[in-house]
């Protein structure tokens, strides 16, 4: 998992509440079992006019002009600026994936799905809690001013503007840990690996009949 200490990107603001993850990422595109290829069907339905589906040549489809990621001024975001309840309706974990596969490192948001918050955290994207007027003043400037950027710092738990003002925000210390050393589930048990060898050695020590099941 890619690592997060700071980041510097465009703010793309998107002005819907309640964004579900069939919007995120549409349920005909969940057939894979691997995690990669979900960032050119990112919200599907809306960046494009045309129906989407797996292995579509997305040179042939009709972009949306009115879509935000579509407009020319906020290609290259890397920073999502969303309303309440974002990441809400079923439980995917292809949701984070395609945003993080688009491009985006962190969403900052009033509020988000539990389970789509967790998920976040888990595949290096950092969700950001901001009060409801916070977000407000944000999406004002990011519409006002063309190339608006942020900067994130999560060491120091701070959203800083781009003439300096900074934002603090909250992250629980267990989950700034796994996004500052770049820590998934898998990579935080194999922090662990000196450990286990030396518990399956001295297992195989004091049984070693196992070895034989083991190799059979």
């Amino acid at each position: 998992m890619q690592k997060f200490n700071i980041h510097k990107g465009l703010v793309a603001p998107m002005d819907r509440e309640n964004v579900d993850t069939d919007a995120i990422i549409p349920k005909q595109f969940l057939k894979s079992i691997r995690k990669t290829g979900f960032g050119p069907n990112l919200f599907d339905a809306w960046r494009y006019l045309d129906p989407g589906f797996p292995g579509q040549d997305l040179s042939t489809r009709k972009p949306n002009p009115d879509f935000v990621l579509n407009q020319p001024r906020y290609k290259g975001a890397s920073i999502l600026l969303a309303r309440k309840n974002f990441g809400c309706g079923s439980s995917r974990e292809h949701a984070p994936w395609a945003l993080d596969q688009y491009g985006f490192r962190a969403i900052i948001a009033p509020s988000y799905a539990d389970i789509f918050f967790n998920n976040s955290f888990k595949n290096g994207l950092l969700p950001i809690v901001l009060s409801e007027e916070q977000v407000g003043q944000l999406f004002g400037e990011a519409l006002a001013f063309p190339g608006y950027q942020l900067t994130i710092d999560l060491e120091r738990q701070v959203v800083i503007k781009p003439q300096g003002e900074e934002i603090a925000f909250e992250v629980q210390a267990f989950k700034k840990f796994c996004l500052l050393g770049g820590y998934d589930d898998i990579g935080l048990t194999l922090r662990q690996s000196d450990k286990i060898k030396a518990f399956e050695a001295e297992r195989l020590a004091t049984k070693p009949w196992l070895a034989k099941r083991l190799i059979a």
